[in-house]
């Protein structure tokens, strides 16, 4: 690996649970930097090479301590998805807006050589185009997209030779990691399928890009690797199977009837919903420029949650807050 000392911002996220250890194994010394809502218990903490740090990214005085000796930082922290913004809208913007360019300052001038943006597919907010590429207008439909697509230009005013930047905008996650997210749609029908009887779906006809949260675990590692001239300044969609909601509950329906033979037919049930965010990501980029391509499907993901469940492995998942980030949020009164 290319940068020794990698610094994870929301290392204690649902893609940083999957994400530290993959760097560690790789060889990496990692110091997590995170608010901890979720707590840490499932990080490989008795690991030497892992430091973890209890801090909000808005205090950019502890954060920039944190930053001494880091070569490389992946900025996974936000409060993270739409849903979100039913929250106090002070600590979103706090949070995803105004705490991101002073860090990105702190980390240019502790001498950090490469910085990776989590930005999302959602700015594409609702596109019939059937192909949306990097360079498409971003139509932000909510706080959470349109703060995503504000702090790319906040990133990318700081690019130089040796601090180079890149966005990568990710697709809908899906799949099992140690801090599980049952708020993602592909997630959330199977969660439903196995534990409610039944598959609900809001809308059906909106088209989304998905992608395994282990791949995306992947391009991270990947965009640690590179060299500086292929992604510096870049940004990059990462969103491969662009499917209607309706056809992932289908896909739910048929894997967790596979897997769980005895609950019989699983029923998907249809209601309304005002979430019209519908768009079709084109990840052309990322295959051509930096060689990605996805090794896992959403039936894949399924099948891992299904594996998970069945092993005891998800605990409560209809009601526990730690596998949701809105009710996880609203129960502590974070601020």
């Amino acid at each position: 690996m290319r940068f020794k000392n990698v610094l994870v911002t929301g290392g204690t996220g649902y893609v940083g649970s999957l994400l530290v250890p993959q760097l560690l194994d790789a060889g990496c010394k990692v110091t997590v930097y995170d608010i901890m809502y979720f707590g840490d218990d499932f990080l490989p903490k008795k690991n030497p090479n892992l430091t973890v740090i209890k801090g909000d990214i808005r205090d950019i005085a502890k954060l920039s301590q944190a930053l001494k000796g880091i070569e490389a930082v992946i900025s996974l922290a936000c409060i993270s998805n739409d849903a979100s913004f039913e929250l106090d809208e002070n600590l979103s913007t706090s949070i995803n807006l105004d705490a991101f360019e002073p860090m990105v300052v702190a980390a240019k001038a502790a001498g950090v050589k490469r910085f990776v943006y989590a930005s999302s597919s959602s700015v594409y907010g609702v596109s019939d185009s059937p192909d949306v590429t990097e360079d498409h207008p971003l139509v932000p439909l909510t706080l959470y997209n349109k703060y995503k697509g504000m702090c790319e230009p906040l990133l990318f005013k700081h690019q130089s030779p040796d601090f180079v930047c890149v966005a990568i905008r990710p697709a809908t996650l899906c799949g099992y990691a140690p801090r599980q997210r049952l708020d993602l749609s592909v997630n959330i029908l199977t969660n439903h399928a196995i534990n409610n009887k039944k598959i609900t779906v809001f809308g059906g006809e909106q088209k989304r890009p998905n992608l395994h949260v282990q791949d995306m675990v992947d391009v991270y590692q990947l965009l640690l690797e590179v060299p500086d001239e292929k992604i510096a300044g870049e940004i990059f969609n990462a969103g491969f199977q662009n499917m209607s909601i309706m056809d992932i509950a289908k896909i739910a329906k048929r894997v967790v009837q596979e897997e769980f033979p005895e609950k019989g037919d699983i029923p998907i049930v249809t209601t309304p919903t005002d979430d019209i965010r519908s768009y079709h990501v084109n990840s052309d980029k990322i295959t051509r420029v930096l060689g990605f391509r996805p090794k896992r499907t959403i039936e894949d993901a399924v099948r891992d949650l299904c594996v998970a469940f069945k092993a005891g492995k998800l605990p409560n998942s209809l009601d526990d807050t730690f596998y949701f980030n809105v009710r996880r949020l609203k129960e502590i009164k974070a601020a």
